[in-house]
């Protein structure tokens, strides 16, 4: 039998091979692909990283060229002007090089992980090929000294492997390729001595040969002491970081707080300001109807300032996680029906004809659910259906099985929601349309509460729309277990 996708899906531990040759060599490509991607924070990281070591050897760069040229005009007086003539020109190149590479890192915007890795592999073979240069101009000077102390030699690599130690920390992989060639180098030239003097074990090659090892010990221990405190430093850039970025949302949210509750405060209360205003100079005997209309403006606007301050103070709970919930067995047929007979008088104040028709209920089968919080997000489903509607249109609500879990689903034939809205359409005070002068009024934390007050009963909210067409919101809600139902 060939393996369907649902069956391979359940064996994890099946070999590779089992689904073809081809198919199995895809497969482990793109898991060694996977495994090298980096997340976001660790592109951050990298970024951070290429361009601390950039920008550091970019502010050294004269110091090194002190570095080289000192190193060869002792060579050339005292050995060889030729040798030391070729080496300058060899460090020279690797230095140029290096410096190209490390100056367009530092003045890369970021953002690419592509480039990150790309960057990173050129300014580790810049550096391979810095410290062969730096290697190779040490080992010629050790041949012209001869079988003796190496001090010249000796002391050029030590100096080499400090400055590695402390301002190629940045990059652990550079200073690991550092470290490994100038440590081959020094163990080289005292043990070739030791392999061709065959001197005795008290002679001072010897000494020399444990003073490396030594000094070896010294450069590691410096270089693991710096990259401690750079990552300690990076880690610390990075809570600063976050700690930014969370103060910046609250700032934000706090900001459409102000403005969104502000203008939802101030607009129904110049209402009933005004409404007051003229009932207190109107003469209601002989104007009985305008006075009732007034009457009526104060009444709807109240309402709404009323919905304002319980959808604050939901909020304020759920945040807070203070809300309580009586969880009871709930037929959601009922639940449903008893939300289109709270919205029919809202339909009818919006004269716009709509019609909610209630689809095909599946009766029998129960959730485990608040029956007011339930409620609650069956009216903000269809009152926002009903606003968002057209004249003339109709209002759909569906009840039916899926398997294990009941579906409610709410369509309309409405204005439609653009496509990658849903961040948006579920985040607090916020709107589709965020302008002053939009058609429909509302805090935009409607929809939030509902997710929140959804995923609390285990269930989940999501929304199938097109432009122009309408939108269906779906509930879907688990079955409640037979034990659940019978301690109702």
């Amino acid at each position: 039998m060939k393996p369907t996708a649902e069956t391979q899906g359940d064996m994890p531990n099946a070999p590779d091979f089992a689904i073809g040759p081809k198919a199995a060599l895809r497969h482990i490509v793109g898991k060694l692909r996977s495994s090298h991607k980096l997340t976001g924070a660790d592109v951050k990281r990298l970024e951070k990283q290429i361009k601390d070591f950039a920008g550091g050897g970019l502010a050294l760069f004269w110091q090194r060229q002190g570095i080289y040229f000192g190193a060869a005009l002792l060579c050339a007086f005292f050995y060889s002007p030729d040798i030391a003539l070729f080496c300058f020109a060899l460090c020279q190149g690797t230095e140029m090089l290096d410096t190209f590479v490390s100056m367009r890192a530092f003045r890369w915007n970021g953002g690419s992980a592509r480039k990150a890795r790309m960057f990173h592999r050129q300014l580790l073979a810049t550096s391979t090929l810095s410290s062969i240069a730096v290697g190779s101009f040490t080992l010629m000077v050790a041949n012209l000294e001869g079988p003796a102390e190496h001090f010249t030699s000796l002391f050029f690599l030590f100096a080499a492997g400090l400055f590695a130690a402390v301002n190629n920390h940045q990059l652990p992989s550079v200073l690991g390729v550092r470290l490994v060639i100038y440590g081959a180098v020094f163990l080289f030239i005292p043990l070739r001595d030791i392999w061709v003097e065959q001197p005795p074990i008290r002679s001072a090659m010897w000494v020399h040969f444990l003073t490396v090892l030594f000094v070896l010990y010294f450069v590691l221990e410096c270089s693991m002491i710096f990259l401690r405190l750079y990552r300690n430093g990076i880690e610390q850039y990075e809570e600063l970081r976050i700690e930014r970025d969370r103060a910046k949302e609250v700032y934000e949210l706090k900001s459409q707080f102000v403005s969104v509750v502000s203008h939802e405060l101030r607009t129904p209360l110049t209402s009933i300001i005004g409404a007051l205003g003229l009932m207190k100079s109107m003469d209601t005997t002989a104007n009985p109807e305008g006075y009732q209309k007034i009457l009526g403006i104060a009444d709807k606007n109240s309402k709404r300032l009323s919905n304002l301050i319980n959808d604050l103070l939901d909020l304020q709970k759920l945040e807070s996680e203070q809300m309580n919930y009586n969880f009871v067995s709930l037929d959601p047929a009922e639940v449903v029906e008893d939300s289109v007979d709270a919205i029919a008088s809202f339909s009818q104040k919006e004269n716009k004809d709509v019609k909610v028709v209630t689809g095909r209920m599946d009766r029998g089968h129960l959730v485990r659910g608040d029956y007011d919080r339930m409620l609650q997000v069956f009216d903000n489903l269809l009152s926002n259906a009903v606003k968002f509607s057209s004249d003339g249109s109709s209002v759909t609500v569906e009840v039916c099985n899926i398997g294990d879990a009941i579906r409610i689903s709410v369509t309309d034939t409405g204005i439609g929601i653009p496509e990658g809205s849903k961040d948006k359409i579920f985040a607090k005070f916020s709107q589709i349309d965020s302008t002053d002068h939009r058609a429909h009024e509302g805090t935009g934390l409607g929809l939030n509460i509902v997710q929140q007050i959804v995923h609390a009963h285990a269930a989940e909210i999501d929304y199938e729309s097109e432009l122009g067409k309408g939108t269906t919101f779906f509930v879907t809600m688990p079955l409640a277990e037979q034990t659940e139902v019978d301690h109702g």
